[in-house]
């Protein structure tokens, strides 16, 4: 079999002085980089997109899974961001259902804590007529305790019900990549911009490190940074602000049967009464999160700190009492970095604004901050800054980031609709040849997951997998929601990479050791 693959035949173009002139080239490869892609091949331009690790492996991959319009962001009075959020929620429910699903939300209302009943229940009927819909109302301990199995209601005055929605946050990134390289962008995992090229004390392109101990050249009259947290290290090439204030969140996972939910509660900590949220994800439940200064490296994969595992228990365990559980009950953990535009390095973090800024300097174009949920608004924006140095767009009369899939989900999976709405939402009409190219043995959900191997099986062949932890971490999330990382699957995944990825023995042990030593120091930290 032929493992030749586009991202192979790019970069031996590109070697060949072929593909070096770009309209746009595009530096980050999450939710952002993605978003700027697709809106830029929609408009006609020759777009690339470069990222120095794997798609999606900074804070795109390591979000709270949450497309939200941010409650918290209204109470502070920030209503434009969340009026955009929420349309926003509402575009994604619409475009990419069983991707992006509606979850309820249930805010336990603490004795003596702000907001109470009164004060939630304006900021909510704010929030639905933002959204344009009607969808709150009060509920009482004992709807509560109905609900949530288990949680002690002793200090609450019921809830406060609201829907927001939940993503795969990485399988948005790959979906909004899909839909931008079908219409002909072109997007380069494990390749990293070095410098820019600067003419006339102008932007005039990147040099780009292919992994493989060279450096090529390309060239474009923009260049757009869209590395998030990283954005101030290729901007202070030309500008030395420092602008971007990198906080860590930090989440854990433990099993469902633990905690089984279908809906969200939140609670405030009982320390510093920050929001908490536990929540059902991936056939496991999520404790999350912190929201702390993270100063180390950011080359080096966050991940979450002794103290930070005992804030999210000891807020758990609080609301649990009956059933508390320890270091001993969790499957894994992950750490994301979000990049917030800093205002007071004194400043708390959970108080800083959550909005993004674009700055244009000689040619580049940095864009950061901003929330998942808006990333379609961050790309035009950015697209905006650059547009006098830009030819003329193309005409286009369809805005949708998502093309809608030519097969409904009852027609794809005729026992199981909800299963088969799943994967038309992370795969769009790739489902129907993921599905058809499968065996029933490979379609089959793994553990309490709903991930299958035939979406192992087409991601390695058809997603630019480079790494045993791309498959596991990130285009599916089985390393996460399995125990001891998913080991039990790992002689089902050699066949499958070997067949599909030409992987021998060795490499495999190879990848094997890479994978596990990552989980163990990135994902799974309890002591």
């Amino acid at each position: 079999m032929d493992k030749t693959t586009p991202r192979d035949i790019l970069l031996a173009e590109m070697r060949e002085g072929k593909s070096l002139q770009w309209d746009i080239i595009i530096v980050g490869g999450g939710i952002t980089g993605a978003g700027v892609l697709r809106e830029a091949v929609r408009r006609g331009y020759r777009a690339l997109l470069i990222e120095q690790q794997d798609f999606s492996w900074g804070t795109s991959s390591r979000s709270s899974k949450m497309v939200h319009g941010g409650l918290r962001y209204l109470a502070a009075g920030d209503i434009k961001l969340t009026k955009h959020s929420l349309q926003e929620r509402e575009r994604l429910l619409e475009e990419a259902p069983g991707l992006v699903d509606r979850i309820a939300f249930y805010f336990a209302l603490g004795k003596g804590n702000f907001p109470g009943r009164f004060a939630l229940t304006v900021i909510l009927s704010i929030y639905d007529f933002l959204a344009r819909i009607r969808d709150h109302r009060y509920c009482n301990n004992s709807a509560l305790e109905t609900r949530f199995p288990g949680v002690d209601t002793s200090n609450l005055k019921g809830a406060c019900y609201y829907t927001d929605a939940m993503v795969d946050d990485s399988r948005l990134v790959l979906r909004v990549l899909q839909e931008s390289i079908a219409e002909g962008g072109q997007a380069l995992n494990y390749c990293k911009v070095s410098k820019l090229l600067i003419e006339d004390n102008m932007v005039a392109g990147v040099t780009m490190d292919s992994g493989q101990g060279e450096s090529i050249d390309l060239r474009a009259p923009v260049v757009i940074n869209a590395t998030g947290a990283w954005a101030d290290r290729l901007r202070n090439q030309l500008n030395p602000e420092t602008r971007v204030r990198p906080l860590r969140g930090s989440h854990l996972i433990i099993p469902r049967h633990l905690c089984p939910l279908v809906d969200v509660l939140t609670t405030l900590h009982p320390q510093d009464k920050r929001g908490v949220y536990v929540y059902p994800w991936e056939g496991t439940t999520v404790i999350g999160t912190t929201d702390l200064d993270h100063d180390e490296d950011l080359d080096i994969e966050a991940s979450i700190s002794e103290s930070e595992t005992r804030y999210l228990l000891e807020a758990y365990n609080t609301v649990f009492p009956r059933a508390p559980i320890s270091n001993k009950d969790i499957i894994s953990t992950w750490a994301g970095v979000r990049p917030v535009i800093g205002s007071e390095d004194t400043k708390d973090p959970s108080k800083e604004r959550r909005d993004h800024a674009t700055w244009s300097d000689n040619g580049l174009i940095t864009v950061s901050g901003g929330k998942l949920t808006t990333f379609r608004l961050i790309a035009l924006d950015a697209l905006e800054a650059a547009q006098s140095k830009l030819p003329p767009a193309k005409a286009f009369a369809d805005d949708r980031v998502f093309t809608a899939p030519h097969v409904n989900a009852e027609s794809l999976s005729p026992d199981n609709p909800q299963w088969g709405q799943r994967l038309l939402g992370r795969y769009g009409n790739a489902a129907q040849t993921l599905l058809a190219d499968a065996s029933e043995t490979e379609r089959q959900p793994i553990g309490d997951t709903e991930f299958c191997l035939a979406e192992c099986r087409w991601a390695a062949r058809h997603e630019s997998v480079q790494h045993l932890d791309d498959l596991l971490l990130r285009r599916t999330r089985l390393g996460m929601c399995l125990t001891n990382g998913g080991k039990e699957i790992f002689p089902l995944l050699e066949g499958i990479c070997r067949a599909e990825l030409g992987w021998d023995t060795s490499q495999w042990q190879d990848e094997l050791k890479r994978y596990q030593d990552i989980w163990q120091h990135f994902y799974y930290s309890p002591k």
